[in-house]
């Protein structure tokens, strides 16, 4: 890591944001324990912001442009489903009811420094239950309808388009 990128988590931690970086798009978690939805354990949270992030960057592979650099800083997460007490272990109930997945976020992209976009975006997913019905494995993947909201808002949003 060099020494800009040290400064900037040093500076990102102080201000109160968890941070990771990665070629093509950097996350930013701003003020996780306000968050809506996220586990009440810190490894458990600690484990969801780690997900999201990796699942970003790797759409950042897969969608951006080369030469394209973008900056989310997710804001808020309310998380597919509700919680449920458990005996010993809270268990997270999905209805497809009025407990869909939603994600705050302000995004940045640039190129060659000059910013192309920005703006900041709720993404959600009301009929996350029947969206993606169909799909195999989406019951071994972890945060599966979160990651396929996120899927298709990064790639209505950042994909090159076919013309």
């Amino acid at each position: 890591m060099n020494t800009f990128s040290l400064r900037m988590m040093v500076l990102l931690f102080s201000l109160g944001v968890a941070a990771t970086a990665s070629a093509g798009v950097t996350v930013a978690f701003v003020e996780p324990n306000k968050f809506t939805d996220m586990p009440f354990s810190p490894w458990e949270k600690d484990v969801v912001m780690k997900d999201l992030d990796q699942y970003l960057v790797k759409l950042g592979t897969k969608y951006l442009p080369s030469g394209q650099e973008l900056a989310i800083e997710i804001t808020d997460v309310d998380l597919a489903g509700r919680i449920r007490l458990g005996t010993g272990r809270d268990i997270r109930v999905l209805t497809g009811g009025a407990d869909w997945p939603m994600i705050e976020l302000r995004y940045t992209l640039t190129a060659g420094g000059k910013t192309l976009d920005s703006g900041t975006q709720r993404v959600a997913d009301m009929n996350y239950f029947q969206s993606h019905l169909n799909t195999v494995g989406r019951s071994r993947e972890t945060l599966y309808y979160e990651k396929a909201m996120l899927n298709d808002w990064f790639k209505a949003k950042f994909a090159p388009q076919a013309h």
